[in-house]
Order: C-alpha cells, then structure tokens, then sequence
C-alpha cells in the first residue's frame, strides 16, 4: 500500500513499467480513498526489493508519504503485471 500524492500523477504507470521491467507479476490499482495506490506483486525476491526502493521514490509529480508493506506466501496467481482501474 502506498499513499501520498500517487493518484493522477501517472503512479500506476510507473509501478507497472518498474515491476515489468524487472521481471515482477502482478498488479497495481487506485483506492477509492484519492491517497494510495494498492500494489500486489509476485517474484524474486530481490527484485521485489529492488521494486519496494523504486516505490518509496515515484515519479517526479509523485509524493510518497509511506509504503506498507504485507509479506505473504506467493500465490501464484499471477501471470504479467497490470494496471487495475
């Protein structure tokens, strides 16, 4: 979960070419609260926390107040990595 400044500021877009870009399945979407983004991803493990570090910072219009994070067991449901509207 992150929120901030993250809704309008092309945040999905970003999530979704840093995930691809390194391999990741998953998703990202907005919550009806206007203030976070919610992020599911599945992969190495280090590159979800090369991911994580790449969430903190955003894109430039972007303001990233706080990014929670909630380990579980990979699912394996995942297949790609889109964005949810």
């Amino acid at each position: 979960m992150v929120r901030g400044h993250v809704q309008g500021v092309y945040y999905r877009d970003y999530v979704a070419r840093e995930a691809r870009a390194l391999g990741l399945a998953g998703h990202v979407g907005n919550l009806a609260d206007a203030v976070s983004v919610e992020v599911y991803v599945e992969g190495e493990m280090g590159a979800v926390d090369r991911l994580l570090e790449r969430l903190r910072d955003g894109p430039p219009l972007s303001r990233i107040d706080s990014v929670e994070v909630d380990w579980r067991d990979p699912a394996g449901r995942a297949a790609g990595f889109e964005i949810r509207w």
